[in-house]
Parts: structure tokens; C-alpha cells; sequence
């Protein structure tokens, strides 16, 4: 069975049962037609799962497991167009709400007529598609089974085994890092090598297993593959016939007639006394691990087991203790041209590229994206063509659809492995990844607000849905789906991205799906039939396209798009970051479905109050644009989680680095909003907050002196508060919070922007801190005793702070990893005691103008990795550059000095 169908569909039959179960009160006259509907669509679901987890499939199977996802749609259609119907009625208020009962009942009762005909007309369908199914038996009769997989799967990794020395590329030093772990005793005893699917694990351990030093340095040895689909007890006799025929034993008799007992006897007591080498190749769940662990725990010290993995779970198992753990990194550009040169030249001398195919040979290395397996199939597929005409056929035609060349189906298995391996919540995620452009860095944060408004993020009780979001994010990247390329202090993702082939495998089970697609300019789209629509190159303008009622995601990354074709009712996400829109159609206001809307850096100056229409917003966000009046109709968005409404004034060394918008009177009745930034305060609405006790996020603008004792009533109330950020109207203006007792418990990133006459004595407190900024403070006294001993304090960043003349790190900051010191005119001195900042990787000092040498005790900062030094005095540059430098033997540790005068 195709894995990606049953995600597809598992997940809207989901949605479809959700809205029924919420919105039954809304639907008489028709909860009949959908009651039959319901349940047939839970046993659909059932043999989904049942079919999904069998793994291969019939032609009848997959026929018939396309009409249920046709058939989801179609029901999700029309129960969207019922709720459409009523929502437009209780939008617009009770006075409609009277009339539509009164007046206009005849027109109601006709809606649900025909629902109900739609309704009774899928119950049809699906009735005929559960006869097919009984009719063929939907079962596994053709292609591959999973037993074939499997097999496939074994004879391609072992093959690894018997690649020439030649051939390799680019392992020459991960292999004598290992090699030297492996014949150490007092080195761990699992070595995990894990990274995404083709990244060239095995071929790396392979050619270390085939070491005669090796080999010599252990009494046994022996090679297991374990992959997807393994038998405990078939892996025991593997190792058993594997450990016996490295020393040139016979094989014990009756093996093969062995049960689970007695193999695990026979293999403790072979291994007794003896040092061996296990390769367990391509482990995917940890079970199997701890499985095996009892015939190996009587292990000879000196013993070593190497398995490689995709996942970072696996990898990091403690099955036998701690494992070294080595992510195997994918190959740089000169390697990648040497290994495809090396494959698609095999026949020339020296393996040299002609010159006339340089350009093309280049191109193709580039799609491959390093990805040895790529790089390697594409090579060989490119052996054979000899003139420059079949090079630039293949290589404007290449876009990785992979069933276009036979030759690349190892490719597109190997990275289907890892799909199909994804629960079905993940692959929805992954695939919605694929909308996002080619190398595109997708900011967390939007990726999770995107998958809560999809509906793909599934409730769990005692988590939020932000928490589980993120617990998918991760997953995806322990499994190496998505590729981490910039991490917090902490070394949480921040941003990610796909890799380019694992992207167009996404692009084309989304298309087949009708789960999404991109648009890129290439061509006119004169119909889209997929749910998802992403908007990558236009000439300005689109025009609408047929089959626009089925959309419910609109996402654009298109900096030229002036004009909107919404063609939908049903939109859900409607993400138009960075558009040159300067209005909002009325239509967006009709949506009732929409979850998410992103106007970020648009041009609008304005939003209607036909903004409260929409009463299943999610997320709205508004950062960057140029509208500074929220309207009231905000006050009736009861499901809004997020708000993001700040601008940046472009300069971090001015007071008023940001500026917030004016919420209406009515905003605290927004019970649902998790998170909101930036808002300007007046007395009335700090008084309002006080009530809004779920918020975990929140930024206050525009503060002033008079307002601190209602807004510390507030703050103490927000015991679930994360983030905090603080601005007061003006320089002039003093900061006050002397009166905050009791701080949020779980505060962890304070942004404070104002002068502050005294540290608040409550900074003692805050032992979930990791990021403190302090901006304008210009205190007097010394903060930094008051936030030494801050368990978790990840980055300090002190802009016009402090106005002393020294500035003495004594003792403390243990977890402290990046340091701003930013426009501080009369600091002439920074003192570092020993051991202090032991783990600072970055060290920012900037407009710091009387400071003439580098800070005292910076050569103590031994894990220091950047130092950098922007508007300084000429004196502390000339202090530090060069071998000769008065302080150069002080920072001559540090590999990475940048400096600016």
C-alpha cells in the first residue's frame, strides 16, 4: 500500500469526524446522512491502517484506496459548505440571526435539502467502493511485497561490502577516527553512525569492516542488517552463522530449527571470553536493540558494536551503555564532482570530465545536493550517454522524478524507506514542507502555526498544541527529514530546511495526493485540483484557476504578486509574507474556515473591522507592516492563539528599536491568545490583562512610570508566562517593577527597554531564565552579581546598560554562551575571573569606544569560538592584530576574530 495515500487519507477521514463531533448541534437535518457517513469512514479507516501497516499493494487496493481519499474530499467539501452556511448567519450577529430564522427559513431548509441529496449521494459512493473492496479483497497480490523490500533492502546495503577502495570518496578521515575508536578498549563500546538515507553510512563502516587490522584486532566478527522489517529470531542465527564462519567454524547444527532460548544460549556462550566486532546495519527502532542486549551483555571487554541509523533517537540508545555517536556529514563540493567524475567517466582516462560536458556534469553534481547516493546513481546513469545532446536532454528534463529513469529507483527507495516510516501525523508534516521553495530556511515558528492550522497536529492532554508541534518538528529532524541550519544558544532548531531531492520526492507524493502543489511560473496553471496551492515565480498577477473551491492552504513566495485569485470559501491558511499588498479583498473577510492569516511585511496600512468575521483565526500576523490601530473587531476572534503586530524600526542602537500597535477596549476577551507582541499601553488596558491569565507570551510598548503597579498585578497573574518583553514610551521615561513580587515561574526570555534606576531585586529569581536583553537601561549600579547564579542564562545582551567604568565577571554564568556589550561610552575595562563563562562561544562588543584593551581574562574563555569587535578604538585593534600585538598570545585561541573600527 501506498504509505502516503493512507496518510493522506487517515487524516482527513480525522478531520471529518472531528467536525462532526464538535459541530453536532448545528447539524439537524442532515445528522442523519452523516451519521451513515461516519461510520462508514471509520472502517475505511480502520483497513487503511490494517493496509498501511502490510506495506505493499495491489492494483485493486490502490483503486480502491484512491476513491476513499475521493470520496474524503468530497464529504469534507460539503460539510465545509454546511458550516460555511451557518457561520455566515452567526457572523452577523443576533439581529441576523433573528431574521434568518424568521424571514429567510425557507432558504434554510432548501440549503439543507440539497446537503442532505449530497450527502445521501456519497453514501452511494462510498457503499459501491466498500463493494469493491469485498469484490477484489484489496489484497497484496501484485509488485513487490514487503518480504521483496526487505530483501532488496539487505542486498543493497551488504553490497556496500564489495566496493573497491578506488571508488570511495571523502571518508578518508571519519574512517582513521573510527578506526582508532574501534582498536581502543577504554573507548565506548557502541559506536552509532546515523544520518539521512544515501549520506553513505554503510558504505563508511563497510570499508572499515573490511580492514584486515580490524578484522585481526577482534576474535569474531559480523555483519547484520536489520532494517524495517526484521526477525529477532532470524538476526540471532545470522550472527550465530556469521561469528562461526569469521573463525572458519562449522555452523552448529540444526540452527535453523532453533528458538528464541536457545539461540540467545548459544550465542552467550560462543561470545564468552571473546572480543568481536557487530555491525548492525540500518537499525530503525530501538527495540530491536534492546532485544538483542541480552545475548550480548557478557560481552570480552574490548568488544565493539557499530550500528548505523536515520535516526537520532536510535543512535543516542543506551543499550550498552553511552554510544560515541558520529553524524556522518554529506560530501563537500569537490568531493561530490570527484565521486560523480568517478562513476560517469569510468571509461576515461584518469576518470576525467570532457570538456565539452564540464558545464552539464557540473549542473547535475549540483542537483544532487551532495547526496552520495544520488550522486553515485546519477553517475551511473550518465556512463552510458556519450554525446552532449543526451547530457542536456537529461539534464534540463532532471527534476528527480524519479520513475522517469529506472536507473534512479534505488534513489527513490531508499528515501521512501524513511517516509513510509513516519507515523501518519509526520508525513503530513513533512509533506507540507515541500510547499516551501527549494533551499527555502523555514523559521520554526511559522512551520508549527502552519501544521496547527492544517488540523495536523493532534491533542494531547497536558501538552499544548504549540508543545506537540514542536515535538513533531524535532521528531522530523531526529530522523533526518528536515536538515537543522541555525539552532538557538540551547541548540534548539530555529530554522530548517529540506534536501532537495527529499523535497521533490515530497513534491510528487503531494501532487499524486492532490495533497499540494507549486506553482513556479513555468507554465500557465489553468486548473488546480490539489488542496494546497504554493505560489513561487509569477508575473505579477494570477489568474483564477478552475477547481479553486478545493484549496484550502494559499501560500505565496512571491515578493511581485499584487493581486489575489481567491477563488475558494474554504481557505484555512493564507500566508502572504512579503507580497506588495496594499489591500485585502472582502473576500479574505468571508472565510469563516480560516485558521491562519500571515500579512508579514505586506504594504498594508489598514485593517477593516471585517477582520472579526473571521471566528476561527488562529494565527494572525502582522509584523513589519505599517498599520498601528488594531480595529474591534480583533475582540470577537475567540479561537486566536497568536498575534504578532510589532515593526522594527531598522536600528538596534536607537531607544526604540520596535513599535507595538493599539489594541481596542475590547481585548481581553480574547480567552484563547497564547501569544501576542507588540501592544501599546494605556491605563485602561493594563487593567484589562490582568484577566488574561492563559497568555505565555506577551510584549507591552509605550509604558509608562504610572502604570507599574497594575501591570505588576498582571505579570504576577501570568503564571504560564514564557516570554516578556517591556518598552517605555520614551528615554526619558523610568522603567518601573520594584512592585513585581512573585515573577512568572517559568519565565524564560525577558527583554526589558528603559531606564532603570536600581536592578529589580526579583532578577535573583528567575531560575528558568535563558535570555536576558537589557536595552537603555544606563544603571548605575552593578548588575551583575544580581544574575551570576542563573542556572539556565544562555545570552546576555547589555545595550546602553550600564554607565560604570569597569565591568567585572567574578563569578558564575556556568550555562552562558553568547554576550553582547553594546554602546557603553565610558567602559574602559572588562575583567574575566577564571572559570567564569566557561562555556561563552560568542563575545559581541560593540561602540565601546574608551575600551582600549581586549577584556582581562579572555584567554581563560577557552571554548570562545567568535570574538567580535565593531566600533572600537583604534588602540584595542592595534592591541590585537598580528603576531607581534601586545595582547595577540591572550586571543590567539580564538579561530574565529572579526573587527570592525
Amino acid at each position: 500500500m501506498d504509505s502516503a495515500v493512507a496518510a493522506v487519507v487517515e487524516h482527513l477521514i480525522d478531520n471529518v469526524l472531528s467536525v462532526v463531533a464538535t459541530e453536532a448541534s448545528l447539524l439537524w437535518g442532515v445528522r442523519d446522512a452523516i451519521g451513515d457517513i461516519k461510520h462508514e469512514l471509520t472502517s475505511m479507516r480502520s483497513l487503511l491502517i490494517d493496509a498501511d501497516k502490510r506495506g505493499a499493494s495491489s492494483a485493486g487496493e490502490e483503486t480502491w484506496v484512491t476513491n476513499v481519499r475521493n470520496t474524503a474530499y468530497d464529504v469534507e467539501d460539503v460539510i465545509d459548505m454546511f458550516m460555511y452556511h451557518i457561520n455566515s448567519q452567526q457572523i452577523g450577529g443576533r439581529f441576523s440571526w433573528f431574521l434568518h430564522h424568521t424571514i429567510y427559513i425557507p432558504q434554510t431548509l432548501w440549503v439543507r435539502h440539497k446537503i442532505a441529496c449530497k450527502l445521501q449521494n456519497i453514501n452511494k459512493t462510498i457503499k459501491t467502493t466498500s463493494e469493491f473492496k469485498q469484490k477484489y479483497h484489496v489484497d497484496p497480490i501484485e509488485g513487490k511485497s514487503s518480504k521483496d523490500i526487505h530483501k532488496w533492502v539487505v542486498r543493497h546495503a551488504e553490497s556496500s561490502l564489495f566496493v573497491e577502495e578506488d571508488e570511495l570518496v571523502g571518508i578518508k578521515d571519519k574512517r582513521q577516527q573510527l578506526l582508532m575508536r574501534l582498536v581502543d578498549r577504554e573507548q565506548q563500546t557502541v559506536i552509532s553512525i546515523h544520518g539521512m538515507g544515501g549520506s553513505g553510512k554503510t558504505t563508511l563502516v563497510a570499508n572499515i569492516y573490511k580492514n584486515d587490522t580490524v578484522k585481526r584486532h577482534f576474535d569474531c566478527y559480523a555483519w547484520i542488517t536489520v532494517s524495517q522489517s526484521y526477525d529477532v529470531e532470524d538476526l540471532l542465527r545470522s550472527m550465530i552463522k556469521e561469528f562461526y564462519e569469521s573463525k572458519k567454524e562449522t555452523n552448529p547444527s540444526n540452527l535453523s530449527s532453533m528458538k528464541y532460548r536457545l539461540l540467545v544460549n548459544k550465542l552467550v556462550s560462543y561470545l564468552e571470553k571473546k572480543s568481536y566486532l557487530l555491525v548492525l546495519d540500518d537499525v530503525w527502532e530501538k527495540d530491536v536493540l534492546d532485544e538483542l542486549k541480552v545475548s550480548l551483555r557478557d560481552s570480552y571487554p574490548g568488544s565493539k558494536i557499530i550500528l548505523t541509523t536515520r535516526n537520532d533517537d536510535v543512535a543516542h540508545h543506551p543499550f550498552m551503555g553511552i554510544p560515541y555517536v558520529h553524524r556522518i556529514q554529506l560530501l563537500e563540493p569537490d568531493e561530490a564532482w570527484e565521486l560523480f567524475c568517478k562513476k560517469a567517466f569510468l571509461g576515461s582516462p584518469n576518470r576525467i570530465c570532457p570538456p565539452e560536458l564540464e558545464s552539464f556534469a557540473q549542473e547535475l553534481v549540483r542537483k544532487c545536493n551532495c547526496l552520495p547516493l544520488a550522486i553515485v546513481a546519477l553517475g551511473r546513469l550518465m556512463y552510458s550517454k556519450n554525446d552532449t545532446s543526451q547530457w542536456n536532454q537529461i539534464n534540463s528534463s532532471l527534476n528527480w522524478n524519479l520513475s522517469n529513469n529506472p536507473e534512479l529507483g534505488a534513489v527513490k527507495t531508499i528515501l521512501l524507506l524513511s517516509f513510509n516510516d513516519l507515523p501518519y501525523q509526520l508525513k503530513h508534516c513533512f509533506l507540507y514542507c515541500s510547499l516551501f521553495p527549494e533551499d527555502h530556511k523555514i523559521r520554526r515558528k511559522r512551520l508549527i502555526k502552519l501544521w496547527m492550522a492544517e488540523g495536523f497536529v493532534e491533542k494531547i492532554e497536558g501538552s499544548t498544541l504549540e508543545e506537540v508541534a514542536e515535538s513533531y518538528l524535532l521528531e522530523l529532524t531526529f530522523r533526518n527529514m528536515l536538515q537543522v541550519v541555525e539552532r538557538n544558544e540551547f541548540g534548539r532548531p530555529k530554522r530548517c530546511k529540506m534536501h532537495d531531492i527529499l523535497r521533490e520526492l515530497a513534491l510528487s507524493i503531494s501532487v499524486k495526493e492532490k495533497f499540494g502543489v507549486v506553482h513556479d511560473g513555468e507554465e500557465e496553471m489553468k486548473e488546480c485540483r490539489a488542496r494546497r496551492i504554493s505560489i513561487h515565480k509569477t508575473d505579477g498577477e494570477l489568474k483564477s484557476f478552475t477547481s479553486m473551491s478545493k484549496i484550502r492552504s494559499f501560500l505565496v513566495f512571491n515578493k511581485t504578486l499584487k493581486a489575489l485569485p481567491l477563488g475558494s470559501k474554504m481557505l484555512r491558511v493564507l500566508d502572504l509574507e512579503d507580497a506588495p499588498i496594499d489591500e485585502l479583498p472582502d473576500e479574505v473577510f468571508k472565510l469563516f474556515n480560516l485558521r491562519y492569516l500571515n500579512l508579514k511585511r505586506t504594504l498594508l496600512k489598514k485593517l477593516p473591522n471585517a477582520i472579526g468575521r473571521l471566528l476561527n483565526l488562529q494565527t494572525l500576523d502582522l509584523t513589519d507592516t505599517q498599520i498601528e490601530t488594531l480595529p474591534r473587531g480583533i475582540g470577537k476572534l475567540q479561537n486566536l492563539r497568536h498575534l504578532l503586530m510589532f515593526r522594527y524600526t531598522g536600528n538596534w542602537n536607537d531607544f526604540l528599536y520596535y513599535i507595538g500597535m493599539q489594541a481596542p477596549s475590547n481585548f481581553a476577551r480574547l480567552k484563547n491568545l497564547q501569544a501576542v507582541c507588540s501592544i501599546e499601553a494605556n491605563d485602561d488596558l493594563i487593567r484589562q490583562i490582568q484577566s488574561m491569565t492563559q497568555l505565555t507570551s506577551i510584549g507591552i510598548s509605550n509604558l509608562k512610570a504610572v502604570h507599574e503597579k497594575d501591570l505588576c498585578i498582571s505579570i504576577q497573574n501570568m503564571r504560564l508566562l514564557k516570554i516578556l518583553s517591556i518598552t517605555v514610551t520614551n528615554e526619558e521615561e523610568t522603567l518601573r517593577m520594584d512592585a513585581l513580587s512573585s515573577p512568572p515561574p517559568n519565565l524564560q526570555k525577558l527583554n526589558l527597554t528603559g531606564k532603570l534606576e536600581k536592578v529589580p531585586q526579583w532578577f535573583r529569581s528567575l531560575q528558568s531564565l535563558t535570555y536576558l536583553n537589557l536595552h537603555w537601561s544606563r544603571l548605575e549600579e552593578d548588575l551583575l552579581p544580581h544574575i551570576a547564579a542563573l542556572p539556565h542564562l544562555g545570552l546576555l545582551h547589555l545595550n546602553n546598560a550600564y554607565v560604570g567604568k569597569q565591568l567585572c565577571f567574578s563569578t558564575g554564568f556556568l550555562k552562558l554562551k553568547e554576550l553582547q556589550i553594546r554602546n557603553s561610552p565610558q567602559l574602559n575595562e572588562i575583567i574575566i575571573e577564571k572559570g567564569v563563562m566557561p562555556n561563552l562561544k560568542s563575545l559581541y562588543i560593540i561602540s565601546c569606544m574608551e575600551l582600549k584593551t581586549v577584556p582581562k581574562g579572555i584567554e581563560y574563555l577557552q571554548n570562545l569560538q567568535q570574538l567580535y569587535l565593531k566600533s572600537v578604538s583604534m588602540e584595542l585593534k592595534n592591541h590585537i592584530e598580528g603576531e607581534g600585538s601586545v595582547d595577540f598570545p591572550e586571543v590567539q585561541h580564538i579561530p574565529n576574530i572579526y573587527i570592525w573600527v
